[in-house]
């Protein structure tokens, strides 16, 4: 752990004293020892951040642990189980992150603003995780990436409802929150070079650009320099703030958002 970087993204691991995670998951490390499924799941998370999601498979993990693959599947039946151990143990967390409140003690605003910038905070520390904690299917239908706890879906409703809000209205607030989050993290990860899927070109991949002619597009080269400073925190707390400016009103006003109303 070092000293807060006072100039980067205060969500990121180097603004934060460059920390890999709010909460370990696990220290997975290599070398022969006790296995657990804690261990395996945080030797993944490890593994994926390091080398990919689709670099990860059993016998590569275990060749991570230093053990045989096989002696994996004693607590992770699969492949399959062990990405969702792997959503949820990222996830799990938010619970060890100061920063994130389970209740609106201060205000249901400050409850979103410290829930939005821990999910933010685990999409920065893990960026190649965070497209399998999006995509993955949740547990139920009615739970939504990138929130996918019910303990976190329940304390997000609760919240909601005991400041004010109707039954409704909270959940509608549940639905646009959660994409808030999905849209805005998964765009955020994809211009860091991450993947969002097997056929996707990384909108921060310099060689998307190779071969493209630029000389009929005089004014995106002339601002080219502007285009690319990332903006990312700025423009997280400001869409942030927007959303929550639409759900006053929602609150307010004891109805649900409508798409096209000029009023939210």
């Amino acid at each position: 752990m070092t000293e807060p970087d006072e100039t980067a993204d205060p969500d990121s691991p180097e603004g934060r004293g460059g920390a890999a995670s709010v909460m370990p998951a696990a220290a997975p490390g290599s070398g022969r020892g006790a296995l657990d499924r804690r261990r395996i799941l945080g030797a993944a998370i490890e593994y994926i951040d390091a080398n990919g999601l689709n670099a990860l498979t059993m016998r590569r993990l275990g060749a991570h642990l230093g053990v045989e693959a096989m002696a994996l599947y004693r607590y992770v039946p699969g492949r399959e189980q062990l990405l969702d151990g792997v959503v949820e143990s990222v996830i799990d967390e938010l619970y060890g992150d100061p920063d994130v409140h389970l209740g609106a003690a201060h205000g249901w605003q400050d409850y979103l603003q410290r829930l939005a910038h821990g999910v933010r905070r685990i999409a920065l520390a893990h960026p190649e995780v965070f497209p399998l904690v999006a995509t993955r299917p949740p547990a139920a239908p009615w739970v939504r990436p990138p929130l996918r706890s019910l303990r976190w879906v329940e304390s997000f409703l609760v919240a909601l409802i005991d400041s004010g809000f109707t039954e409704e209205s909270a959940v509608a607030a549940y639905r646009a929150y959660s994409s808030f989050l999905l849209g805005h993290l998964l765009l955020e990860v994809s211009q860091k070079g991450v993947k969002i899927s097997p056929q996707d070109e990384p909108e921060g991949v310099p060689e998307a650009m190779t071969g493209t002619d630029l000389g009929n597009y005089p004014t995106v080269v002339r601002l080219e320099e502007l285009l690319s400073l990332d903006e990312s925190a700025a423009e997280f707390e400001e869409a942030l703030e927007n959303l929550l400016g639409r759900l006053e009103v929602v609150l307010r006003e004891g109805r649900s958002p409508r798409r096209g109303d000029p009023r939210t």
